[in-house]
């Protein structure tokens, strides 16, 4: 009677050896892939997340093989303080190398390009974020890639890059970011129907990303835009200079502002009150609100346009005379 109770408690205690070895040996192979390390991939941590949300999305990507081993182990042996932020991670990590990345803060840096930004302001944030060595080969390497662009750009990729957020991983090189902002901006002016072989009101495509760019800095608000860029090309076709305020600015590396009789005098490529026709490069990086402008201005035959009120509107005219009403009525309610 002994020897029926005891084969029965036998084979279960057989079981459960058999189920805690493969257990363990489970998750030995999940603290440490045999697989080795795999490419390089970016979590990015949020504000307030959990940390089991932080591993669903390390599992996703491939850097871990079970959120549940994970959070055993950060159980067992501690979780990591992680900070907001973006991580570079190689894929099959192991999780004391998870430890040591997650412990030491993001290793990946957020550069934000807005539409209206130069080439120059870029490069400042760069050095401010990834240093000046970075920044200084930036522009050197976007200097380059402007010799091959199908827009053929007048020796600057001033214009031609795409807004938005880009991610400096570790392995990150100025010429890689060069290259990403000229892709960004590619693609997304060819969804809007801008690409190199486009012409329109007798601009060519580099010369009509010109024409946005001054729209950008013009019109500021997107409902501004399209009349601007009626402004432009009627101020073009009348033969006469375009007197555009925010030309002058670009070349004094200033951002608005009041511009002063002596820089409106001043005798400079970019100035269009003394030069006809467009600057010799955009002025700024463009938005799709600013591509549309220039691609699908409206008709009309605005010559003028000044700001009248405090939300950003601006009004449009056709004669000098509107154009000194409209003056009148912003002065009137403490603008300009």
């Amino acid at each position: 009677m002994a020897f029926l109770l005891t084969k029965p408690l036998g084979r279960v205690l057989g079981l459960v050896i058999i189920l805690v070895v493969a257990a363990s040996l489970w998750f030995a192979l999940q603290v440490h892939p045999l697989s080795g390390q795999g490419k390089a991939v970016i979590v990015t941590v949020r504000n307030g997340e959990s940390l089991s949300a932080v591993a669903s999305e390390m599992h996703a990507k491939g850097v871990i093989g079970s959120p549940l081993a994970y959070r055993i182990d950060t159980t067992i042996f501690g979780a990591p303080s992680i900070t907001a932020g973006s991580y570079q991670i190689r894929q099959n990590s192991s999780f004391g190398e998870l430890t040591s990345i997650l412990s030491k803060g993001p290793n990946v840096k957020v550069l934000s390009v807005l539409p209206g930004l130069t080439l120059n302001e870029v490069a400042i944030s760069l050095a401010s974020d990834a240093g000046n060595t970075f920044a200084n080969s930036f522009v050197r390497d976007a200097a380059r890639l402007a010799t091959t662009s199908a827009f053929h750009p007048n020796g600057s990729l001033e214009g031609l890059i795409g807004p938005g957020t880009y991610l400096l991983a570790p392995s990150e090189t100025p010429m890689m970011l060069a290259q990403k902002m000229v892709s960004r901006f590619d693609h997304k002016a060819a969804a809007l129907g801008l690409t190199p072989s486009t012409k329109l009101n007798g601009l060519d495509a580099y010369q009509l990303i010109i024409a946005a760019s001054i729209v950008e800095k013009e019109g500021y608000y997107p409902s501004n835009m399209p009349q601007v860029a009626r402004v432009i090309f009627n101020r073009l076709q009348r033969g006469g200079p375009l007197q555009m305020d925010a030309t002058v600015l670009y070349y004094l590396h200033k951002d608005g502002g009041t511009v002063t009789p002596t820089m409106l005098q001043t005798p400079e490529p970019y100035n269009t009150y003394l030069n006809l026709g467009l600057t010799p490069t955009p002025i700024c990086t463009i938005s799709k609100f600013s591509i549309n402008a220039v691609l699908h201005a409206p008709a009309g035959t605005w010559l003028y346009f000044t700001l009248i009120n405090k939300d950003g509107k601006e009004a449009f005219s056709t004669t000098f005379a509107q154009q000194l009403a409209n003056e009148k009525k912003a002065q009137s309610r403490g603008i300009g």
